[in-house]
């Protein structure tokens, strides 16, 4: 094995893990998350580009499909992956975003793509009441130095922070303090 540092980069940032005590049971919060963050209408991205549309088009589509924001790209219910280990906590995760706000970053550098989509997880707690965890989105995308892109991350955080308004949810106070 070669080990060849000057073609590594490595840059050191301080992430911020928001964990969110919903108060109310884990299936209910699940099912009213869902709702607020429906799933990428995949298909009508497809044919929206078969039809060649321009991206004012994709985002009037993208923006319909996010009533709130964002759109649930991908799931995985970690309750199934993890019983047969005789593991009861109940835990999904999901991958959610907005691709036509993650473009304003990408252009300026494809890297950003690590996190965006957003990771966030609903698990339940020994009492059954559901928590909601993310990472802070501008913690994560000033690492890259670059204002434009550390700007969207601001931004991420307030749309993170009216999500959880609008699921009546109390709202950290680094979403929608941060600069």
């Amino acid at each position: 094995m070669t080990i060849q540092q000057d073609r590594v980069s490595d840059v050191v940032y301080e992430a911020h893990r928001l964990t969110v005590e919903t108060g109310v049971p884990f299936e209910e919060f699940r099912r009213r998350y869902e709702e607020a963050v429906p799933a990428f209408d995949r298909e009508l991205f497809d044919r929206l580009i078969q039809e060649s549309a321009d991206w004012t088009t994709v985002k009037v589509a993208v923006d319909h499909n996010a009533p709130h924001g964002f759109v649930i790209f991908w799931s995985l219910d970690n309750t199934e992956i993890m019983s047969p280990s005789g593991d009861t906590w109940r835990s999904v995760q999901y991958l959610m975003g907005n691709h036509t706000i993650a473009q304003r970053m990408f252009h300026h550098d494809p890297a950003v793509m690590e996190y965006a989509p957003l990771r966030t997880t609903i698990f339940e707690d020994e009492s059954g009441v559901a928590r909601f965890a993310i990472d802070q989105p501008s913690r994560q995308l000033a690492a890259f130095g670059n204002p434009a892109i550390a700007e969207v991350g601001v931004e991420l955080d307030r749309k993170v922070a009216d999500l959880l308004g609008f699921l009546a949810v109390p709202v950290p106070a680094q979403l929608v303090e941060s600069v």
